[in-house]
């Protein structure tokens, strides 16, 4: 049977840290530390890194999303106006 790789917890807790802050690639950071990324992606699937956006980034998916939808109302009103020419 293969030997476990112990991973102390400063280095998992860093290993987290840069995921979650930083965005480095699990790739990355599993091929850095000389882990599998299956060890990685298993400690976010039992939830250990918990990624909610900040207040900033959550503000700024809001407005995206506002300005999304007011583009899809613009196209949709385009498109129906469009319709109307094209069947007179």
């Amino acid at each position: 049977m293969p030997k476990r790789h112990v991973i102390r917890p400063d280095v998992k807790a860093q290993i987290l840290k840069r995921l979650k802050e930083e965005g480095v690639p699990v790739a990355k950071l599993a091929e850095e530390h000389g882990i599998s990324t299956k060890t990685i992606y298993g400690w976010i699937s039992r939830g250990v890194v918990n990624k909610q956006p900040s207040v900033l980034a959550y503000a700024k998916l809001k407005k995206e999303n506002l300005a999304l939808k007011e583009l899809v109302g613009n196209l949709t009103l385009l498109l129906e106006a469009e319709k109307k020419k094209t069947t007179r």
